[in-house]
This record gives structure tokens, C-alpha cells and sequence, in this order.
């Protein structure tokens, strides 16, 4: 995936839904290049279980570096179908790849939960902008 293809929320978080899937929708979910930067040496992460709920803009999770910890907040509504739980050990991969290795979590979105609320490429970019001034 590239960042182009993506949705961001303010909160650094990117959602991906294939395009064209009939039937329920599942978005893959991380956080953006620009999140794991501002937060530099990881050292802590959880992520939420399996058939676990989730309402968009709610915490499903947190993430610590050696600055502070910051919670990881669901882009989209539904219910957390895969974690990638190789990811709390291996939190490099968030640096290496935060667009591919380094997703988050599937979330089978509610058929009334969509992408519209959530900034293209192009938006995110300018909030970062703001954000680094």
C-alpha cells in the first residue's frame, strides 16, 4: 500500500479498504510514518483481542516510546477481525514499513461505518504541516 491510497484520521491513524469488495468491508488499520517519527524509540505496544468492538475516534490500544504513551484510536467502526501480533515484538517494523508489515489490525467495518469522515493524502500532509510549526 502506498500513503496515497490511504485515509488518515487526526490522530495518525490510516485506514485501507480494498476497493471493489462486495459484502462487508474490512479496513486494515496502522498508524502513519509521521505518528511513529513524532514518536521515536518504541518500546511498548498493545493491541486490542480478536472479536473485540470498536467504535470510530474510541482507544483501541496504546502505543509507549521512551517520550510518553499515546493511545491508538479506531478510524472506523466494527469488529477487530486479525491482529497482527507479531508487531508488539518486532515494533521496528513500524519504522521499516508502517504502510505494509507494520498494519495494526482488521476491522470489519459495520455496514453504516465508511472512510468519508477520514482526510485523503493530501489533507493529512497539510495537518502535518500545521502540526510541525
Amino acid at each position: 500500500m502506498s500513503p496515497e491510497q490511504l485515509r488518515y484520521a487526526k490522530t495518525h491513524e490510516w485506514a485501507f479498504v480494498e476497493p471493489g469488495t462486495k459484502g462487508p468491508k474490512t479496513a486494515t488499520i496502522g498508524i502513519s510514518a509521521h505518528a511513529v517519527e513524532a514518536l521515536t524509540d518504541l518500546v511498548f505496544m498493545q493491541l486490542p483481542e480478536v472479536g473485540r468492538r470498536v467504535t470510530a475516534g474510541q482507544s483501541i490500544g496504546e502505543i509507549e516510546s521512551v517520550k510518553a504513551v499515546s493511545d491508538l484510536y479506531s478510524p472506523v467502526t466494527g469488529q477487530v477481525v486479525a491482529v497482527n501480533t507479531a508487531l508488539p515484538d518486532k515494533l521496528e517494523t513500524l519504522s521499516q514499513d508502517p504502510y505494509g508489515e507494520g498494519w495494526m489490525v482488521k476491522i470489519e467495518m459495520d455496514a453504516a461505518s465508511s472512510l468519508v469522515h477520514l482526510m485523503d493524502y493530501a489533507a493529512y500532509q497539510k495537518q502535518c504541516a500545521e502540526e510541525s510549526h
